[in-house]
């Protein structure tokens, strides 16, 4: 009589039959399949009268889920008031996290649902089921067992080699006659190369979106979709429209140079649905898979991507050298200030160090012109070039032993700077403690003391990064080995050096560091090391020499780049010059006094006369 009268009055509600299974479950126990739940819940709810049924599933969801379709959309139904039954094949179904299967009940309870599993013998019109939380912490005790062995045999299958996931990278597919295997795809894999090539040759992630979006390829979602690969991705309205995110995304994938990767992320429990990097448990097997790009192509554009650079307001390109100047002083990026200035109008184009441009100016200005630094290079890379192809055996021989010396002097500076930024984030520590004492017993006021902790938090801000960046440097230092060999196949691969292409400056340059200009000497000296790829800073340190202007000298040559030898011929001269002169001007002085003496004598000079003739002489 109960249900029949329930039934005279919710007709117009919803009965959900709610059916949920998830791969471990299919494993475990055949019969419960989506088939047999519904056939179930359906034979339920018309041998007990029940009507208006609406099947709701979730196949393929985990019962730690939440974020279930099926789930979802009957909480939706519950809060519209339009649900009065929810029939389930037993507990676990609903979910196998005990906190939010008791919420879910709260929830029904409130809005006056009635709920029943039925192989549990669960029926909220019955009263409460004393045993229901116990039944519930089982089930997700079980939750937790299932996946702690799923994860030992992903562990033991990726520690294999083997791949636990169904996707691949774009520019892959699965090979028909083995799915462990990847083939290169045909259409893709040159898509690939090409991003690859294009960040070499300068241009930004936002130019190639927009040049394959132009062009009408296909996105990776919409390319997969439309040969059936089935891999997993959202489909979008305007299939053809490539985002800056998809671009990142291929280019940041170490897969691309032939490496399988396993275990990049990990899940922190079986609960977290969020993934971390998971550095330390990767698997790396090298060559198990065909390359796309060359292992050089992949560090090159992963150097690139680091620094962003931002189109120039002149020219609306951004300048290629940013990102590859640092300061030698504070080891700081440079900064290109691009514009004209003074009453002709007169463009000018050069680098400063970042962090004289801000306010607080803690380093010099180490200026450089921009015209002047690209020579330098492409004469660098020229003569080294032409050195190591008439000298093979003996570049191979120099580089290896420069290495070494390059390497430990590296290792010993950066492990200085290291020291003093950790003593000074200590000091910090110790001031900002006392600063914070001193505001206490209301020794300086608020005002003061908001201004000196800012101060203090973006010093230790900058000081953390720096820390970070040094010991990242003496971490790869012995890592990274000089690859002369390397080196010599990139130099036959290009044949000519007449200009600096953006693609000549990022597959030769790894850095270069300018220094402070020193003008004691009358002339403008500055050095400028710099570092090609593969074998560090292989020549003695670069000298560029220039004249220093004078008031009358507007149109003043450019500066003149010498050799080592040709500048120090011209200090040479110089010392010679300058001793000339004030050799002449000491005998001149001389011949003064003597002159003076000569003509008077010694008792007819005033007192302030002798006083003047003898600081003369001394």
């Amino acid at each position: 009589m109960s249900n029949t009268k329930q039934n005279n009055n919710t007709t117009a509600k919803q009965t959900i039959l709610y059916s949920r299974l998830s791969r471990e479950d299919e494993r475990a126990n055949e019969s419960l399949s989506i088939e047999n739940q519904k056939a179930f819940l359906e034979e339920y709810a018309r041998r007990h009268g029940f009507t208006n049924l609406v099947h709701l599933t979730d196949d393929g969801w985990s019962g730690t889920r939440w974020d279930r379709p099926g789930m979802s959309k009957l909480l939706d139904e519950v809060d519209k008031g339009t649900v009065s039954t929810v029939l389930c094949k037993d507990m676990s179904r609903a979910g196998r996290d005990f906190l939010r299967v008791e919420l879910l009940m709260e929830k029904f309870r409130e809005n006056g649902v009635r709920f029943i599993a039925i192989t549990d013998n669960v029926d909220s019109d019955k009263g409460i089921d004393d045993f229901a939380p116990f039944r519930n912490i089982i089930n997700e005790w079980q939750a937790r067992d299932t996946s702690r062995k799923i994860k030992a045999i992903f562990g033991a299958r990726t520690a294999n080699g083997y791949h636990v996931s169904g996707a691949v990278p774009y520019g892959y597919l699965h090979d028909p006659q083995d799915r462990q295997k990847w083939i290169l795809d045909e259409v893709a894999a040159p898509i690939v190369k090409r991003l690859y090539l294009g960040i070499i040759a300068g241009k930004s992630p936002t130019q190639l979106a927009n040049e394959l979006s132009t062009e009408g390829i296909l996105t990776p979602s919409a390319h997969w979709s439309s040969i059936g690969a089935g891999m997993p991705g959202k489909p979008t309205s305007n299939p053809t429209r490539w985002s800056v995110g998809a671009i990142t995304g291929i280019l940041s994938k170490e897969e691309y140079v032939g490496n399988k990767i396993l275990n990049k992320t990990t899940k922190e429990n079986y609960k977290s649905k969020k993934r971390n990097p998971n550095p330390d448990g990767r698997l790396v097997f090298e060559g198990a898979i065909p390359a796309i790009v060359t292992e050089e192509e992949w560090e090159v554009v992963q150097r690139l991507r680091e620094t962003r650079r931002r189109p120039q307001k002149v020219t609306g390109e951004p300048n290629p050298l940013t990102g590859i100047l640092y300061c030698s002083d504070c080891g700081h990026k440079m900064y290109n200030k691009l514009g004209k200035t003074g009453r002709e109008n007169k463009p000018h184009d050069e680098y400063v160090c970042s962090s004289y441009r801000h306010s607080t100016r803690s380093c010099t200005c180490h200026y450089i012109r921009v015209e002047v630094i690209q020579a330098l290079i492409l004469d660098t890379i020229r003569r080294v070039s032409e050195y190591a192809l008439t000298n093979e055996a003996e570049f191979i021989e120099r580089v290896r032993q420069a290495s070494v010396l390059q390497q430990e002097t590296g290792v010993k500076e950066n492990k200085k700077r290291l020291t003093k930024a950790k003593r000074r984030r200590d000091e910090i520590s110790v001031l900002v403690k006392k600063l914070y004492e001193s505001y206490a017993l209301e020794k300086i006021p608020e005002n003061h003391f908001t201004d000196l902790l800012k101060g203090y938090d973006a010093e230790q801000t900058t000081l953390d990064s720096d820390i970070e960046r040094l010991q990242s440097e003496i971490d790869t230092f012995n890592t990274d080995s000089v690859r002369a060999d390397r080196f010599m196949e990139l130099v036959k691969k290009h044949t000519e050096f007449k200009e600096l292409t953006p693609i000549l400056l990022n597959e030769f340059i790894e850095k270069v560091i300018i220094h402070e200009a020193d003008k004691s000497t009358g002339r403008r000296v500055q050095k400028v090391d710099i570092y090609l790829n593969f074998i560090g800073n292989f020549e003695l340190p670069h000298e560029v020499v220039e004249e220093l202007p004078t008031t009358l000298s507007r149109g003043r040559k450019p500066r003149r780049l010498m050799t080592p030898e040709e500048l120090e011929h011209e200090r040479e001269i110089d010392r010679r010059a300058y001793a000339k002169k004030k050799a002449a001007r000491l005998a001149k002085e001389e011949a003064e006094r003597a002159k003076i003496l000569a003509g008077t004598s010694f008792e007819s000079l005033s007192a302030k006369s002798v006083s003047e003739d003898t600081q003369i002489a001394v």
